[in-house]
């Protein structure tokens, strides 16, 4: 249905996971970078840096400014290659907006097997990056490209934002509530693509909603009432939920009836089209997870689906919500829905609870 007109292998069959599924399993990245951050000196400038596996780093340039760096990258989640470069771009933009920045240029990173692929399928997945970039207002001003084993596409992503609008995702407080602005079931959505089991309309809801910049950002940023800012990517919503509670040192709660889903997700759930990457993240993280009695399995594997160019996690004053989704409104996302708050730790150590 998406791959190219081509004799060329469907671009996901080269790839062992695609999208945010192929990161590294929570639980594994946390030994690998233990004790990383006391590796060497760090400068006064730089606001945030690798301490709360936040979005990206921020490093301050004058007091009107602070420069946004991150990069991000992955294996195909698609089979179209314009669509696999828009939704890398995406994806790797939304680290700026996740930070409260707005982006001003980026870099390409480009892995590809090029005995595999022609120039033509490697050229349209540069071209749809470019045109995530045009739609974000910024340049590829450069990049690096290999011959790889497997097609990897992502950006590096540069930003600007005020210091004192940097959201980090370890600020939220006790009695703040969390929105969440796009649906999950990317990852689901993919296992059935993978599978050639998603049909035309399911496909268009995943391009629509991955290829969707998250633009309020920085309008959330600018909020008195927004404390803390995240985006929700690989470790699914459970895994940057416990990134929000363990920065606080406080209990999220969310309401699992109000957290909006994508059209058919928890369908092809319940067929069984969920990723490795679900499962791999709650053996990471599911230790400090607390679900009711009778949590169906389906919806674990929705809580921890990988999403790819998922949406902000915003938490914010109780007062502040209201606004909250009218900028969440203005910028197009309907969904974005309250699914949410922050309580007072109940335990010595933070937690994710599900009610």
């Amino acid at each position: 249905m998406n791959a190219p007109a081509t004799t060329e292998p469907r671009l996901t069959s080269l790839s062992h996971g695609g999208g945010c599924g192929c990161k590294i399993a929570p639980g594994l990245l946390s030994e690998i970078l233990r004790g990383s951050g006391a590796r060497l000196p760090l400068p006064p400038e730089l606001l945030v840096g690798i301490e709360t596996s936040d979005d990206a780093a921020v490093y301050r340039l004058n007091d009107e400014q602070a420069l946004v760096a991150t990069t991000d990258f992955f294996m195909p989640i698609v089979d179209d290659p314009y669509d696999f470069g828009r939704i890398a771009a995406t994806n790797a933009i939304s680290d700026v907006y996740a930070m409260g920045g707005r982006p001003i240029m980026a870099l390409a990173l480009v892995g590809m097997p090029i005995k595999v692929l022609g120039p033509r399928t490697i050229a349209r997945v540069l071209e749809g990056g470019e045109a995530a970039c045009r739609a974000a207002g910024i340049p590829i001003a450069g990049g690096h490209s290999i011959d790889s084993v497997e097609a990897i596409y992502g950006l590096v992503a540069l930003g600007l934002v005020h210091p004192q609008r940097v959201k980090r995702n370890a600020d939220a407080r006790a009695g703040d509530r969390l929105v969440l602005g796009k649906p999950l079931g990317v990852g689901v959505l993919s296992a059935a693509l993978k599978q050639e089991r998603l049909d035309a309309d399911g496909y268009a809801r995943m391009i629509e909603t991955t290829t969707r910049l998250n633009t309020p950002g920085p309008d959330l940023a600018a909020l008195p009432g927004v404390h803390a800012l995240t985006d929700v990517t690989g470790f699914g919503l459970a895994g940057h939920a416990l990134e929000i509670a363990r920065g606080a040192q406080a209990d999220v709660v969310i309401d699992w009836s109000r957290v909006p889903l994508l059209a058919g997700a928890r369908a092809l759930a319940v067929q069984g089209f969920v990723t490795g990457a679900s499962g791999r993240n709650w053996a990471g993280y599911g230790a400090e997870v607390v679900v009711p009695e009778g949590f169906d399995p389906v919806d674990r594997a929705l809580l921890t689906d990988p999403q790819t160019s998922g949406g902000l996690l915003v938490s914010c004053d109780a007062a502040a919500v209201p606004e909250v989704l009218a900028v969440f409104g203005r910028h197009g996302f309907e969904a974005a829905a309250e699914i949410g708050e922050v309580r007072a730790a109940s335990d010595a150590a933070p937690r994710l609870r599900l009610q």
